[in-house]
């Protein structure tokens, strides 16, 4: 991660936290009370950030990356 790792913002940690737990985009959304349009967009805002692919999206399932294992531990 680069060092604006410190300033993230916490609802893109919290989108993220949820679509990693759910592993789809419309259940976190529904959880979460948002789009699943807002939150796909939420979590390209937060890779971009950090300069991080955070999950593999498919047509059929989302899982975290490697690294978006390592940034699902951290918090």
């Amino acid at each position: 991660m680069n060092e604006g790792a410190d300033a993230l913002p916490l609802a893109e940690l919290q989108a993220f936290a949820a679509v990693a737990e759910a592993r789809s985009f419309r259940q976190a959304a529904a959880r979460l009370g948002v789009s699943p349009s807002a939150l796909s967009h939420s979590l390209r805002a937060l890779e971009a950030r950090l300069g991080l692919r955070l999950l593999n999206r498919t047509t059929r399932s989302v899982a975290p990356t490697e690294a978006g294992a390592r940034v699902l531990a951290s918090l």
